[in-house]
Formats: structure tokens, C-alpha cells, sequence
């Protein structure tokens, strides 16, 4: 029986044991999508508590703790303590089994803090004590946190009218690790949003462009596009529920726009047709500013909105909305394929039954300008975890080139998500090594170590071209 969690974990063969320990744990971290808040970089924030640090924002642990029978006040309430906030999120951890965030969490303490103990209401007193003793120390700021971890590199997700003040204040401050700023102009393209039009007012003062047709939004959205530009941002996030493939006309999109500033209720038709012209002239910047796109598709956002319910969506949940879904994206990327405006481009998918999907459309347009120029993204929300990294990878490889893979990110607002791309790479190891002792693939420990550095390390850098 194997020990839990120990230097082997998830490395089940000698030759995934030599990938990781001798190619893929050295390999620096380029975290290419976070929710990380710029400011707690930028003020190197000291945490109060291990509560702030590991619960605060985390709602893959709310959703589990209210699965639990937890009391909302336990997970983002302001009327409890950190004890007892830890104490309820020690209490559901022993019900974890088998779901990531039992491998997240103990990962977590033992490569921040080096607990090797396991979190339970036996040892909640004694952990809470011992990372709060531990978080008093330099290293265990929002900095040290990201060298602990050999982070080199973070891009935020960054709305259009931020200022990015927090990124300036940290590249003028010297902090070795580069913060960049990513475009995620979601709030502009949800115009049946019922704060569609504060929105662009708002937009209209940071951009100074009247806003007052759709021509003039999208100036004002190329003035924060070079503004983003000039401060670092070499890519762009679109959270989107599918893709949109409705036929229109500047006119009617025009007229659309003009019945949402007015706060007119809009059909299923025309916010669709909205968002596809939304999302081609955002892909259009994108090019012209030598971008990389990225596509995270499949989330049905909002779920207990009155808005939501009266809009409907097709969630392209099944396989007759999957075959739409598909096409549409078909259309979209080959639209801009046309008119050679399509940029290097990330999809990803929180439906796995899209993977096969996905990763052939790759090679639809891959134009050999470059490796590995249309990606897949790696599993992604409810999906990076072992059974859907797992599957995303197997997709890739059948496909595709898994040698050019770009490799793992956090998705994380918290500075103890890191150990996730150790997890990811001891995953690939494991994959490859498997099929080394299978005879599935040669024994060629030059090709596979390079590999596998590639993947963790060598191919997002230069992908991305962030410096």
C-alpha cells in the first residue's frame, strides 16, 4: 500500500518518477489566467489569518462546505470568526474523499506551510495555529507566497475600464515576478445585463467617447484595448455560455444597442446577434494588437437570476446543442480565418463531452504559422481535476499535438493555488510514464524530458511572448 501523499504521489512508475523529479518540479510557473487581486500584489498584502488565505473568495470550498450542511454565515458571513470558519471548513474535509479538494487542500499545507498532518477536527486547532504562526513570517506574504512557489509570471483578469494601477505600482516597484493585466471585457458584451447601461457610462468616462451607439463603444473599447496594450497586456478572456453564429448587419446592431441603452427588453435573437458582432470585433483588436485569445465556454452563468430566467440560454448541454455549439464556433473562427485576422487563440470547455469536439477543431485552423497556434485548454472550473485533465490531455494527444501543449493555470483567486500546476505536471508525468512502461511509447528519456519541460514551462513562454 502506498503511503498518502507521499514524494511519488500519483507517479505510479519508475519513468514517471524521473519525468517529474528530474524535468518537471524544476520548471518555473507561468500562471496565464488568476483571479488574483492586483492590489494584494502590488501592497504585498500580510494575511491576518490561514481563514483569509484559504477560504476567503475560494467557492470551490463554500460549495462544499454548504453540501456539507454548513451555515452560510461559515462561508461568507461577517458575523463569524476565522476559528470558526476553519473549524466547519476542518469539519467537511473528511467528506471530501475522492474530490479534488481533498488533494488540493493537503497539497496545499504541506508544500506552503510543511503540515503533512490531514485536516480534520482532530487537528483543526493545531493546523489553524501553526499556519497562522507561520504567516507572521516574511515569506508568507502575497510576494513570498509567489516565490515559495517559483511563480515567474501572472496575467489577472482585468475589466476594460480598470485603471490598472496596481500592475504600475508593481512593475515600478522592482517586484521580480511580472503581474500583467488580461482583458476580460465580459460586462460590455452581456448587454442583457440590467446594468448593460450603467455600464457604458462608466466606459464613456474612463475612454472619454460618448457612448452612445454600438461604432462609438467599440472606439471606446480600442482606446482601454491600447491603454491595456501599453501596459503590458498581450491577452484577452471571453466568458461565454456558447458560441454565437446569428447572421446581422451594422444597422441592426446599431438599433439593438440603441433599444439597451433605453433599457428595452431585447429577444434571445438579438442579444445573440449582439454578442457575435461583440466578439468578432473584440477578436479583430486582438489580432491587430498581436494578442492571444482565450474562449472559456460552457459555464451557465447566474443560474437563480430572474434575468437569467427570463432570457433562457441554449446551454449546449446536449448532443444536438453541442453540434450547434460546434458549428457556430466553426463559423466564428473561420470568419475571422477569412479575412486572416484570427490570432493565437485558447478554447475551453466546462462540458468534457466537447473535448473530441475542441481538440479537433485545432486543426481546422492551424495555419503552420506558428506551433500549436489554435490551443485547448487545459480541464478547466469543475474539470481540472484528475478525471478531467486526464480526458482533456487524452483528447489532445489522439487529435492533436500534446507536445505543444501550453500547459496548466490556476483559475485561482488565492496565492495557495499553485500546488495545482504541481499536480498537473505529476499528472503528465504519470501519463506519459505509464505508456513508456507499456511500450506504448521509446524509452527516449532526451525527447520525453524536454517534453514534459515544454508543457510545464517552455511552450507558454513562448506562446504568449510576454517578454
Amino acid at each position: 500500500m502506498k503511503q498518502f501523499m507521499d514524494e511519488n504521489f500519483l507517479l505510479d512508475t519508475p519513468t514517471a518518477q524521473d519525468l517529474y523529479h528530474n524535468h518537471a518540479a524544476k520548471m518555473p510557473i507561468i500562471d496565464y489566467h488568476c483571479h488574483l487581486v492586483p492590489k494584494m500584489v502590488a501592497d504585498d498584502h500580510k494575511f491576518r489569518s490561514i481563514t483569509e488565505l484559504w477560504l476567503g473568495g475560494d467557492h470551490y470550498k463554500w460549495r462544499a462546505m454548504r453540501t456539507n450542511g454548513v451555515d452560510e454565515k461559515y462561508c461568507t458571513g461577517t458575523d463569524t470568526s476565522d476559528w470558526e470558519k476553519f473549524e466547519k471548513w476542518a469539519e467537511t474535509v473528511p467528506y471530501t474523499f475522492r474530490n479534488p479538494l481533498y488533494h488540493w487542500t493537503h497539497l496545499e499545507l504541506k508544500t506552503a506551510f510543511g503540515i503533512t498532518k490531514q485536516l480534520s477536527p482532530k487537528t483543526a486547532r493545531e493546523i489553524f495555529d501553526e499556519c497562522n504562526e507561520k504567516l507572521l513570517q516574511p515569506e508568507f506574504t502575497a510576494r513570498g507566497l509567489m516565490r515559495k512557489y517559483n511563480v515567474e509570471c501572472v496575467c489577472t483578469t482585468d475589466d476594460p475600464i480598470d485603471d490598472l494601477r496596481y500592475h504600475k505600482a508593481t512593475r515600478e516597484s522592482g517586484f521580480e515576478i511580472k503581474m500583467i493585466p488580461a482583458w476580460r471585457p465580459d460586462k460590455a458584451m452581456n448587454i442583457e445585463k440590467p446594468d448593460f447601461a450603467d455600464y457604458m457610462k462608466k466606459l464613456s468616462e474612463v475612454s472619454g467617447v460618448e457612448v452612445d451607439s454600438y461604432k462609438h463603444m467599440v472606439d471606446a473599447l480600442q482606446k482601454r484595448h491600447d491603454f491595456f496594450t501599453e501596459n503590458g497586456c498581450k491577452l484577452s478572456d471571453h466568458g461565454i455560455e456558447e458560441f454565437y453564429d446569428e447572421e446581422y448587419t451594422d444597422s441592426q446592431i446599431e438599433t439593438i444597442f440603441s433599444k439597451a441603452l433605453r433599457g428595452l427588453q431585447l429577444s434571445i435573437h438579438e442579444v445573440r446577434q449582439y454578442k457575435h458582432a461583440f466578439l468578432k470585433d473584440c477578436a479583430v483588436m486582438d489580432y491587430e494588437a498581436g494578442w492571444t485569445q482565450q474562449y472559456h465556454y460552457g459555464a451557465i452563468r447566474d443560474n437563480n437570476t430572474l434575468m437569467y430566467n427570463q432570457l433562457g440560454a441554449d446551454t449546449g448541454f446536449d448532443s444536438i446543442g453541442e453540434f450547434n455549439t460546434a458549428r457556430a464556433m466553426s463559423h466564428f473562427l473561420n470568419e475571422l480565418n477569412m479575412t486572416k485576422q484570427l490570432t493565437r487563440t485558447i478554447l475551453y470547455t466546462l462540458n468534457p463531452c466537447a473535448n473530441e469536439v475542441i481538440a479537433t477543431m485545432l486543426g481546422n485552423f492551424q495555419d503552420g504559422s506558428e506551433p500549436g497556434k489554435i490551443q485547448f485548454g487545459s480541464g478547466w472550473w469543475f474539470n481540472d481535476q484528475l478525471d478531467g485533465m486526464t480526458k482533456q490531455m487524452n483528447a489532445l494527444s489522439t487529435l492533436g499535438l500534446l507536445s505543444r501543449f501550453v500547459g496548466m493555470l490556476t483559475d485561482s483567486r488565492s496565492f495557495l493555488s499553485y500546488p495545482r500546476h504541481e499536480y498537473f505536471r505529476r499528472l503528465l508525468c504519470n501519463l506519459l510514464g505509464s505508456d513508456v512502461e507499456k511500450g506504448l511509447l521509446p524509452n527516449d528519456t532526451e525527447i520525453l524530458g524536454r517534453m514534459v519541460e515544454d508543457i510545464s514551462y517552455n511552450n507558454a513562454k513562448r506562446y504568449f511572448k510576454f517578454y
